[in-house]
């Protein structure tokens, strides 16, 4: 299985809802579409963008990938190997 963001082929993927549930829940609209994508960019992704700037803003795959932050950190993780965990920072260091 391959993230949607980060492209790496994984063995486990979780989902990411586009525009945040807790969104959704509070204007009562329907859910949102979603993406698979690996643990490590779905950790990324809450660590750096609260879930009113995901919902505006950041809400298509492509809006993720292109946002200067999440672009660097992309970058960074295509280079490690999927079967390390990776720890993520709110200021844009990544380790394994």
């Amino acid at each position: 299985m391959q993230c949607e963001l980060c492209e790496r082929e994984m063995e486990k993927l979780t989902i990411h809802h586009l525009i945040p549930r807790q969104h959704t829940k509070r204007k009562n609209l329907d859910i949102s579409s979603t993406i698979d994508i690996c643990s490590a960019c779905h950790r990324q992704i809450h660590a750096l963008f609260d879930n009113k700037r995901l919902a505006k803003e950041l809400n298509t795959t492509e809006a993720l990938r292109n946002e200067p932050q999440m672009d660097k950190f992309l970058n960074w993780v295509r280079k490690q190997k999927s079967d390390k965990r990776v720890i993520v920072h709110r200021q844009g260091k990544f380790r394994i």
